[in-house]
C-alpha cells in the first residue's frame, strides 16, 4: 500500500465512524460462491430485492448449478430470472458464466489462490460482465482484495469531498486501494458500509445530514446544515 497519509488517515476515519454506528453488514448474503456469481448478475440495474426471488425461483427450480444453467434452454432459464428485469440479457450472461466454469471444473473455490487483478482481468472477458459485477465476484465470491465501487461509494466519497480528479471506476477504486492494506475482509465491510449509509443517511436527494455519523468530517453536510 502506498498512498497520501492524510487520505489514508481520513479513509480509516469514515471507516471507523461507519462501522461504529451501523455495525457489521453480513455481506454477500448466499449458499456459497456460485449463488454469489449468479447474485451479482442478476442484481444489476435492479434492487437486492428482485434479484434474490429471482435467485428463489432458480433455487426451487433446482436451476443454481452451472450444470444444470448450461444445459437449460436460454427462455426458460430466462422465465426463472424474469424478477431481475432485463432477464433474457441476464439469461446470456448466467450461461456465459457457466460455459467459462467449465474451465475450472464448475467449481470457483478453484479461484482463491489467484492474483486478484489477474482473475478480475479474466472474468471481464466473459460476456456481460463489467467492472463492478467482476469485482463483487472477486471480493465476495472468491474472498480476494478488489473494491467494489457503485454509485452508492461515489456519492457517499464525493460528498464527503474525498473524490479523485478523474470522475471514472477506475480512479475511484484506485482511491481506496492506495490508501487501504489489500484486505478483502476490510474491503468487503467497507463497500457494505458505505452502502447501507448511502441508502439509510445519504439519500439521493434530501440527504439525513442532522445526526449522520459522517457529518464531522464531511463538507456536503456542514454546508447544507449551515455548519
Amino acid at each position: 500500500m502506498s498512498g497520501i497519509p492524510w487520505l489514508t488517515d481520513a479513509l480509516q476515519d469514515v471507516y471507523r465512524r461507519l462501522y461504529d454506528r451501523y455495525g457489521p453488514q453480513g455481506w454477500w448474503p448466499s449458499d456459497g460462491p456460485f449463488e454469489t456469481i449468479v447474485g451479482a448478475i442478476l442484481t444489476q440495474n435492479t434492487a437486492w430485492t428482485n434479484a434474490n426471488w429471482a435467485v428463489a425461483n432458480l433455487k426451487a427450480a433446482g436451476a443454481l448449478s452451472p450444470q444444470v444453467m448450461r444445459a437449460m434452454p436460454e427462455p426458460e432459464l430466462a422465465r426463472l430470472i424474469r424478477p431481475s428485469g432485463y432477464f433474457n440479457a441476464k439469461a446470456r450472461k448466467l450461461k456465459a458464466m457457466a460455459v467459462y466454469l467449465v474451465d475450472y471444473g464448475d467449481d470457483p473455490t478453484r479461484w482463491r489462490h489467484r492474483d486478484a487483478k489477474e482473475l478480475r482481468a479474466e472474468l471481464l472477458g466473459v460476456h456481460g460482465i463489467g467492472q463492478e459485477t467482476a469485482d463483487d465476484i472477486v471480493l465476495y465470491a472468491t474472498g480476494l482484495p478488489s473494491f467494489v465501487i457503485d454509485t452508492y461509494t461515489r456519492r457517499v466519497v464525493a460528498r464527503l469531498g474525498l473524490a479523485p480528479d478523474r470522475d471514472s471506476y477506475g480512479a475511484f477504486q484506485a482511491l481506496f486501494e492506495r490508501h487501504l492494506p489489500a484486505d478483502a475482509p476490510l474491503f468487503n465491510e467497507y463497500h457494505a458500509l458505505l452502502d447501507h449509509h448511502a441508502k439509510e443517511t445519504c439519500l439521493k436527494t434530501s440527504p439525513r445530514c442532522e445526526g449522520c455519523c459522517l457529518l464531522e468530517v464531511c463538507s456536503t453536510g456542514k454546508e447544507v446544515l449551515g455548519k
